[in-house]
């Protein structure tokens, strides 16, 4: 079932997309966006955790800048305003609204308690961080841009952490790549996978470089994850 959620802060209030299983209790997932805000893809993705028997709460985390912000892929002018958005947003900032996102889904009813995040692009990068900050009980990043620069976060870890990164993309080099790698070798909390010959964003639906075989290799494992550190 779909609905809509309001999260609360002493800023304000910003929408939450909801997407809920036949069968509850169950544990949450909080989705993460990309640039592109809550577009069709993340819709896709917790209306799948839903069928996979998870609450999915998607956050407008946009909402400072610009609430509503639905764009994809397809197009220069989306890209033009995803990157202006991008750099405009706040990384601290989103990860608190994170962190309130994730009060709020404690609480829902149908709730068991149990909270995972769920992250893509810039919201790979933003739950490694939550993850580190906000110890929610399972992470998951796929390709989250810009990590090489916090891999010092990573000593905070208290929870499992799954990280996917494609071993060919644009956006997080192969240095920086190498930079996550080394620092998450020896983090017991810390599953990482690669992914040979695929570019940023290969498991974004109908997207410009969606990877049909490595996004249902990586979301299998993503499924696995969460119900095993999800499970009551």
């Amino acid at each position: 079932m779909r609905k809509s959620l309001s999260i609360s802060t002493p800023d304000g209030s910003f929408s939450a997309y909801l997407a809920e299983p036949v069968t509850m209790p169950a544990p949450v997932v909080v989705v993460i966006q990309e640039i592109f805000g809550i577009n069709a893809d993340m819709r896709e993705t917790c209306d799948t955790l839903a069928r996979q028997g998870f609450i999915a709460v998607c956050p407008d985390l946009f909402w400072r800048l610009e609430p509503g912000v639905e764009l994809t892929d397809q197009s220069d002018a989306d890209w033009k305003k995803a990157f202006a958005l991008y750099t405009a947003f706040e990384l601290d900032q989103g990860v608190e609204d994170i962190a309130a996102t994730l009060d709020v889904a404690r609480q829902l009813p149908g709730s068991t308690g149990k909270l995972g995040v769920l992250g893509f692009c810039l919201g790979g990068l933003l739950s490694f961080l939550t993850a580190s900050r906000h110890a929610p009980d399972a992470a998951v990043a796929y390709y989250g841009g810009g990590t090489d620069q916090h891999v010092d976060e990573a000593s905070a870890l208290q929870k499992p952490l799954l990280m996917h990164l494609a071993e060919e993309d644009e956006y997080i080099i192969k240095c920086a790549q190498t930079v996550i790698i080394d620092a998450m070798r020896d983090n017991p909390l810390v599953q990482l996978y690669t992914y040979p010959d695929c570019n940023h964003a290969f498991a974004r639906h109908s997207g410009t470089h969606y990877d049909a075989a490595a996004a249902k290799l990586a979301n299998a494992r993503t499924l696995a994850f969460l119900q095993a550190q999800l499970s009551a």
